[in-house]
């Protein structure tokens, strides 16, 4: 059923101008495990960011790495695949880095669907993004967005 969903909601992402899918659950909801089979089903592999981009950084400092980043994301998903899969997107939240996360994953949709694992939830018309005093929280709006919950499936 969750397959299902999530092929239909890739679908209708073809027809936007950001092409991004999330996959939100909170921590143990099984967005990898989930990834993982249905990245193996489509022959396709999934790209861990956290250890990608922290490889990728590694030999700049904290200033480098801001500036580098969405470089290094390009870098990372400029194969021709139409989909890419994402996840462990945690890096991308830290505070060093100085950037807004969503933003950088709607950037690499723009020519291609890309589906993310999203390490919260959704409450009312908001995706949260860790806990209230955590000092990588994030909230943003609903609207124009694609996602699956896995908190409430």
């Amino acid at each position: 059923m969750l397959k299902k969903q999530l092929k239909q909601t890739l679908h209708t992402a073809e027809e936007l101008y950001y092409r991004l899918v999330l996959l939100v659950g909170e921590s143990n909801s099984g967005k990898t495990k989930f990834l993982n089979e249905f990245a193996k089903e489509l022959n396709l592999k999934v790209l861990n960011i956290n250890l990608a981009v922290s490889k990728e950084l590694l030999e700049l400092n904290v200033k480098q790495r801001a500036l580098a980043l969405s470089e290094c994301l390009a870098h990372l998903t400029e194969d021709t695949k139409p989909l890419i899969i994402l996840d462990n997107i945690e890096i991308l939240f830290d505070k060093h880095l100085q950037q807004d996360a969503l933003i950088l994953l709607q950037k690499l949709s723009r020519h291609r669907t890309v589906l993310a694992s999203w390490n919260g939830k959704i409450s009312g018309d908001k995706l949260i993004y860790a806990e209230t005093n955590h000092p990588e929280y994030r909230r943003y709006e609903l609207k124009d967005l694609l996602f699956i919950d896995l908190n409430n499936t």
